[in-house]
């Protein structure tokens, strides 16, 4: 799986999660994640997750870590599975700085507060991941914790880079060990 960080700010809307966003914006082909900066609002028009749009969720954080992955030659519960892990690679990695997170499903939560977003869905072509952490709460439309505004983490460029490089380890390190077994 390859990997970048983004130096760019990027506003996160949700017409990213998309096939081949990461190939046509970042030459970046294959089995791929990507994180970056920036504010993050997503219109229920953009919404991938029915239940958010049924009860009328948007998501909105001033300034959000995301990650997006795509991932090809897998089904969508495969891609659920690889969602989940990703979320609790940032749960062990925030662990390592004595923060206490709770995780509920795909989603992160400290003190009460939603730290995180996170959606797996399936395109025509390979399934699409967006996680995003707060940086900033402050704005957000629910209770919220930030990386930087609670946590005290504020070399995010750092923390992202961890994030990719443990994610990449461990999924290559799954189709590897799928390979050195016989069957029975």
């Amino acid at each position: 799986m390859k990997t970048k960080f983004i130096k760019d700010e990027i506003k996160y809307i949700g017409s990213q999660l998309a096939p081949h966003w990461i190939y046509k914006n970042f030459n970046i082909q294959g089995d791929a994640i990507v994180a970056f900066i920036g504010e993050c609002e997503v219109k229920l028009t953009e919404m991938v997750d029915i239940e958010d749009v049924i009860n009328n969720e948007p998501i909105y954080s001033k300034y959000m870590l995301s990650f997006i992955s795509e991932q090809f030659g897998i089904d969508l519960i495969q891609g659920v599975l690889r969602q989940r892990l990703l979320i609790t690679i940032i749960k062990e990695l925030l662990e390592e700085y004595d923060i206490k997170v709770v995780r509920k499903g795909d989603d992160l939560i400290i003190d009460e507060r939603k730290l995180s977003v996170s959606i797996a869905t399936k395109s025509v072509t390979s399934v699409l991941i967006h996680t995003g952490i707060n940086i900033l709460s402050e704005g957000a439309p629910v209770k919220a914790s930030g990386l930087t505004s609670e946590l005290g983490i504020t070399d995010i460029e750092d923390f992202a880079l961890e994030v990719l490089k443990r994610y990449t380890e461990e999924i290559d390190d799954i189709i590897l060990a799928s390979t050195k077994v016989r069957g029975v």
